[in-house]
């Protein structure tokens, strides 16, 4: 796993990536399980006690991968470098080097597990288990062996192809991942802290988990079964013994074991990966070029739209698909293609799911009223939507503006060199924050740079104090701010 949650959450759990592998079996009534789990027992009565004729099916399927890589030391004492990181030795099974001295460069194994897809030799497994190896081997229950090529990777999602040169493979078929439901029986295979194919089993606890900071695109199936370190890779299956999802992370405490909450991507988003890969030798994605933000009541209300129903545009890309459109900041999506927007997650990844060159029509509701505008979209690239923007410790001062618990400061050279700001950006900075006050219950933090009051540009203080005083009778003011590289509406009650 590569991706961070926040360093507060981070005291109290770790995400660790699983590395090998996991099954699931999905079941919603005793029938169903009756039905798949044991036909051999069709004739006795009570509760079903064994999933062995699907696990049996099922692990020629699930394989063990190690893969190697040389790791430079810097020079720590005793030569542990990054491995005397509790971090960094999570992707590497636990295990520490002796405590004397090392050589500056060593290698390094990592150990996961993946899902044979076809019987000619392509398996799925996360990107973490195979990034940066200069050597990949996948080993079957029978102990064989063979030598594998990474065909592709997706950074954004944790998906890696792998192709060994053998045939007449046992698989695992894709089922539909999005007719799974929260509450289906989950089994899980895999090889927990390097003991070999171990069989557990769980729920699915719920769908569409997002935000957690693991991957750039996350939509994840939560189960509670238990994996814990050395399940990467490994495949969440149906009672048929169908793909439901690839086993990538766990949210755990300190010791890095199971606690009952653990993530798979779901088959249907790594089947779209793979067959990318498998086609034409990347991942490409359907590019926007707006920062989408959940619309709650309290910006619904001061938006004056009628319900939370679509997303708000909190910051439109310049020269992007969305600025030549024709959106604009302060825009409430709806629908995409007669689709309902309810969510920014399933916005994000409905609009990367579209290829590129890609013409979506949009319901848009602008200060009250209702238009439709087509995009047609580009290609998605992260590092160039990355460039740039930065934050920056500000001295206290400025003034103190009309918006309770604020002090704020124009937009000055020097501070937009500091705050790593392009040298167009306007609004004011906010030096000052007062922790009692409804603004720092907002969210407002030192450095924002405060760029619309009640969706009226500011340039200048006087110009912020004006607009807040005009905002002063309605209940709340809605404030545009800048933080970094993203864009957002903030609402302030006006106590």
């Amino acid at each position: 796993m590569k991706g961070h949650i926040s360093k507060s959450t981070a005291a109290l759990v770790a995400v660790i990536a699983l590395l090998a592998g996991a099954l699931v079996v999905t079941v919603s009534s005793p029938n169903r399980i009756r039905a798949f789990a044991d036909t051999s027992r069709a004739a006795e009565t009570g509760p079903i006690t064994t999933f062995a004729p699907v696990v049996k099916r099922a692990m020629p399927a699930v394989v063990n991968i190690s893969s190697s890589k040389v790791v430079k030391n810097e020079g720590q004492e005793g030569g542990q470098g990054l491995f005397n990181d509790p971090f960094f030795r999570q992707f590497f099974g636990g295990r520490t080097p002796q405590q004397q001295e090392q050589p500056r460069s060593q290698r390094a194994t990592s150990l996961g597990s993946g899902v044979v897809v076809s019987a000619d030799g392509y398996i799925l497994t996360n990107n973490h288990v195979v990034d940066g190896a200069t050597d990949v081997k996948v080993s079957f229950a029978d102990k064989e062996e063979y030598p594998a090529k990474v065909i592709g990777t997706d950074k954004y999602t944790d998906v890696a192809v792998l192709k060994i040169d053998k045939s007449g493979l046992t698989t695992l078929p894709f089922a539909d991942s999005a007719r799974s439901e929260v509450g289906d029986v989950v089994l899980a295979i895999g090889e927990p802290f390097g003991l070999g194919q171990t069989v557990t089993m769980g729920i699915i606890s719920a769908k569409g988990r997002a935000g957690l900071g693991i991957e750039r695109f996350e939509d994840f199936i939560q189960t509670d079964a238990a994996i814990n370190r050395g399940n990467s890779g490994g495949a969440l299956i149906d009672t048929r013994g169908n793909l439901v999802g690839i086993n990538t992370a766990i949210l755990s405490g300190e010791t890095g074991g199971n606690q009952g909450i653990g993530f798979a991507i779901p088959a249907n988003l790594a089947k779209n990966i793979m067959d990318q890969i498998m086609s034409k030798g990347k991942v490409t994605r359907g590019y926007m070029g707006i920062l989408p933000q959940e619309l709650t009541p309290e910006m619904a209300k001061a938006f004056g739209v009628p319900n939370i129903h679509g997303v708000a545009v909190a910051n439109v890309v310049g020269d992007s698909p969305a600025a030549k459109a024709g959106l604009k900041v302060g825009d409430v999506i709806t629908a995409v293609n007669g689709s309902n927007v309810d969510d920014v997650n399933a916005f994000r990844l409905q609009i990367a799911g579209f290829a590129p060159n890609t013409t979506v029509h949009l319901k848009v509701d602008r200060s009250g009223q209702t238009m439709d505008l087509a995009v047609t979209l580009s290609e998605f690239n992260l590092e160039a939507e990355n460039k740039g923007g930065g934050e920056g410790n500000l001295p206290g001062g400025g003034e103190k503006g009309a918006l309770k618990g604020l002090s704020v400061q124009g937009l000055s050279s020097e501070l937009r060199q500091q705050l790593q700001v392009p040298e167009g950006t306007q609004g004011v900075v906010i030096t000052e924050v007062d922790p009692d006050s409804s603004a720092s219950a907002a969210g407002l933090q030192q450095g924002d740079i405060i760029v619309q009051v009640d969706r009226k540009p500011v340039n200048s203080v006087s110009e912020f104090n004006a607009a807040v005083r005009t905002s002063a009778s309605r209940e709340s003011t809605l404030l545009l701010v800048k933080r970094g590289q993203g864009t957002q509406f903030v609402v302030v009650p006006n106590k």
